[in-house]
């Protein structure tokens, strides 16, 4: 059987492969499944990938696989490893690090003003992929990024390294990444003024520079031979998906349930009337990743949230179920637990990731502030990840961001409407989108449902 498009998805515990026909055509479509055990461990990714593309054929019936093209996401090896330094932590260092989880980043550590031996040692125990180093406006303070990058460099690591921060600092960077002979790569600073954010830059620099590396990982050099396309970070798939998508649709924002994270993409430049009292800039495309609030890995973390007293009162077998806690529920009392899980990641993630107002008196009267990210004007509350695609009242949940807030919150009005991505294949469009991206938008929509 030919297909035309095939998109790998390697995780760190899982592969999955996703098939597309009708590439270029006015009805592409989603044909097919397949997945296997990641094979890391085994010293060649290439094993789990083979594992998941007769996975593949077997589901599709097929005697024989050929396909046109091969594109790729991957998580394997620990994800996207980075560590981000900047100046001041609420201006170049959250700047620095809106860039690097828009990118799909894993951010492992995060320091402000001039780093110390102690900072070093982390850096040398975590290993990241890729150093972000940011700091000072355009013509502004210098010396911390140039102290930073000297003790960056002292330890050696070959790792490499972006530079987006001060432009006056670019061709002393440069000079010192060459004495190193350390990759570097520079790009726009990520805070150029007060109140400025500009990160799509650094964002694509971050892809580049992972898909450049990401052959270093057992087996991937094979996986690069056989992907024609681009290969990104999977987290980072997701927000290009909703990139895509809020061009034709609107305003959107993502929420995806995971077993060991939740994940929140947001895409919206807000109301104008919040803007217009907002106290710091918020980046167009946001991603927030809630490392507590996965609903089997961290499952315990989730219902520590909830209170077992709580919990209990609305399963009296709580803890009987928890014992024999499984990564897919099958019963149908497995499901309404996991479903109480899933609400409690979702509206808690929520909160996280959006702004709220804060009122104070001023020697006129009550004045108004915004603070943190708008999502009043979204129009569409989407479900994507294993629980929001596949658990029975997956509309029920993100219907009850709706009703969260208590007016202060910054959240999506009752008119957002609520959709799935019952595929499960948003990751995968994600990356189509580089390659195809009508054919990905068109398949993004049939997923959604959209039209029917």
């Amino acid at each position: 059987m030919k297909i035309d498009v095939l998109v790998a998805e390697i995780g760190s515990t899982t592969t999955v492969v996703n098939a597309f026909n009708g590439i270029g055509t006015q009805s592409p479509v989603f044909a097919g499944q397949g997945q296997a055990p990641t094979s890391v461990l085994e010293g060649d990714v290439t094993v789990g990938l083979k594992g998941a593309i007769d996975s593949l054929r077997e589901s599709l019936k097929a005697d024989e696989l050929t396909w046109d093209d091969m594109l790729a996401t991957s998580s394997a090896a620990g994800g996207l490893k980075m560590t981000v330094h900047g100046l001041v932590y609420d201006m170049t260092v959250r700047a620095a690090k809106e860039a690097a989880l828009g990118a799909g980043g894993i951010i492992k550590m995060i320091t402000s003003g001039k780093m110390r031996r102690t900072d070093l040692k982390k850096i040398q125990e975590i290993q990241p992929n890729i150093i972000l180093v940011a700091g000072g406006v355009d013509y502004g303070e210098r010396e911390t990024a140039l102290h930073n990058m000297e003790m960056i460099l002292s330890m050696g690591l070959k790792i490499p390294i972006i530079y987006a921060g001060n432009i006056e600092n670019q061709e002393e960077v440069r000079l010192m990444c060459e004495e190193a002979e350390n990759q570097l790569y520079i790009v726009e600073n990520v805070y150029p003024k007060i109140d400025t954010l500009i990160v799509e830059p650094t964002r694509k620099i971050i892809q580049d520079a992972f898909e450049e590396h990401i052959i270093h990982a057992p087996g991937m050099s094979k996986v690069r031979e056989l992907v024609k396309g681009p290969i990104i970070p999977t987290p980072g798939a997701v927000m290009e998906a909703a990139k895509v998508l809020k061009e034709e649709m609107g305003d959107l924002v993502i929420f995806d349930v995971g077993g060991a994270t939740t994940d929140v993409h947001s895409v919206t430049s807000g109301s104008e009337e919040i803007n217009s009292i907002l106290i710091s800039p918020e980046p167009d495309a946001k991603r927030t990743v809630e490392g507590d609030l996965g609903v089997y890995v961290n499952a315990n973390h989730v219902v520590e949230k909830i209170g077992m007293d709580n919990l209990l009162k609305e399963f009296s077998d709580a803890e009987e179920i928890l014992a024999n806690y499984k990564p897919i529920p099958v019963t149908e009392r497995e499901k309404q637990f996991v479903e109480r899980l899933t609400k409690e990641a979702v509206l808690t993630s929520l909160e996280r990731h959006a702004g709220h107002l804060r009122y104070f008196y001023t020697a006129s009267g009550k004045k108004a502030a915004a603070e943190g990210k708008d999502l009043t004007a979204i129009k569409y509350i989407i479900g994507t990840g294993g629980a929001l695609t596949r658990l029975p009242s997956k509309m029920e949940i993100l219907e009850k961001i709706k009703h969260h807030g208590k007016e202060h919150e910054l959240y999506p009005t009752e008119a957002a409407k609520v959709l799935i991505d019952e595929d499960y294949i948003f990751s995968s469009l994600g990356v189509l989108s580089k390659s195809y991206r009508e054919d990905a938008l068109r398949l993004m929509k049939k997923s959604l449902r959209i039209g029917e």
